[in-house]
């Protein structure tokens, strides 16, 4: 009798967590909150509303809300008990084992790595689906999740300590995977004419992939959530310039400032902007008016009747579109994301010649090294270096 009531109370629980997690709705998706719900705890659920109330962006806190979840099911399936808050030095280390380890050693030493059991319940509950060790990007995410989430309880973690940095400088050294990149190739400015080749007629769906191409790629390489996220409001019309910088006599071209608020490397404070002269404004400005949109999202559904919906695409809706122009204009769909458009642009600045603070102030990196490493693959190709025996 006490087994039942125990169970009923259990499913209580869950139901009124999934209640509370009907208010993220629009966040996070529906088909997880009962799964959520379950792996979650009280304290979870009020936290990510919480990160809510206080303007998270919606792809930050899907994301915390998946590595949250993961984090409580693998703890709970490795020790039986709920997730400690703060995290221990010995327990982030115990973490980075679970998920980076050699698979040469795990050959001959079945226990090396994350236990078989751990593995399996990770495995059924649909948490764990790839072979081997995880990405290193992976397990870098979700202590930086569990970092964050940390921060926001107001506690202090040991994720700064220096045995957890070289546990994971270690342990990325055995797994032996290179590091993936977003998109296998970048779009740079012929991919780009190829996919433009594919929408050049005059039905709405060919108006507004053309206007997200070009929006994408001349912003600066904007991120499929932003492009997915940009409202009429964010466009701000600018006077004309002209089209050669020096040259008053040049004819003027039209100017579109976008402004970004809240993305991966701004906050909402920084009044980020990026700019479009000349073709991918007018692209623009006739999806707007073709469409009839002139206030919420700027790059929405279409349905198969032409029918332009109220609602915004989604950032995997942008990704599917260009994999779709990639197969129409005869390329290989695997070789290209979303991802390639941002790459892209500053492979092509680098190919132009186009200073490299320049680029980025268009484009938002606030890392150095990352953006510089586009600027590096072009003149390592020409230069004599790799020459030596040809």
């Amino acid at each position: 009798m006490a087994a039942k009531e125990d169970i009923a109370t259990v499913k209580d629980t869950v139901l009124k967590r999934a209640e509370e997690l009907d208010a993220l709705d629009a966040i996070l998706p529906f088909d997880r909150r009962d799964q959520l719900a379950a792996l979650l705890t009280d304290d979870d659920v009020a936290t990510l509303k919480h990160l809510a109330k206080e303007g998270m962006g919606a792809n930050t806190l899907r994301a915390l809300a998946s590595d949250l979840a993961y984090l409580e099911a693998w703890y709970a399936l490795a020790t039986d008990a709920p997730l400690p808050w703060p995290a221990s030095e010995a327990l982030l280390l115990k973490f980075v084992a679970h998920h980076l380890w050699d698979p040469a050693r795990r050959e001959d030493d079945p226990a090396h790595g994350m236990p078989a059991a751990v593995e399996a319940g990770l495995r059924s509950q649909g948490l764990l689906r790839s072979e081997g060790p995880h990405a290193p990007a992976t397990v870098r995410r979700r202590l930086t999740s569990w970092s964050i989430l940390t921060r926001w309880r107001g506690l202090t973690g040991a994720f700064s300590a220096p045995s957890l940095k070289s546990a994971l400088r270690l342990a990325v050294r055995a797994t032996g995977r290179p590091r993936q990149r977003k998109s296998m190739s970048a779009v740079t400015a012929d991919v780009l004419a190829q996919l433009l080749s594919t929408c050049a007629g005059e039905r709405l769906v060919d108006i507004r992939d053309r206007a997200i191409l070009l929006t994408a790629f001349a912003s600066g390489g904007r991120r499929r959530s932003e492009i997915a996220n940009l409202r009429v409001d964010d466009l701000i019309e600018e006077e004309p310039v002209q089209a050669t910088p020096d040259d008053p006599a040049s004819p003027t071209l039209a100017c579109l400032a976008i402004r970004l608020g809240r993305t991966k490397t701004t906050g909402p404070d920084d009044d980020a902007r990026s700019l479009m002269i000349g073709r991918p404004v007018e692209a623009m400005k006739h999806r707007l008016q073709e469409a009839r949109i002139d206030s919420g999202p700027v790059f929405r559904r279409i349905d198969q009747w032409g029918n332009v919906d109220r609602r915004a695409l989604t950032p995997q809706s942008i990704n599917l579109m260009l994999k779709s122009r990639c197969a129409k204009a005869g390329l290989d769909p695997q070789k290209f994301s979303a991802h390639g458009l941002r790459s892209g642009y500053l492979t092509e600045a680098a190919n132009r010649g186009i200073p490299l603070p320049e680029a980025m102030q268009q484009s938002q990196h606030r890392s150095l090294t990352q953006a510089a490493a586009y600027y590096n693959n072009p003149d390592r190709k020409r230069g004599k270096a790799a020459r030596l025996i040809v």
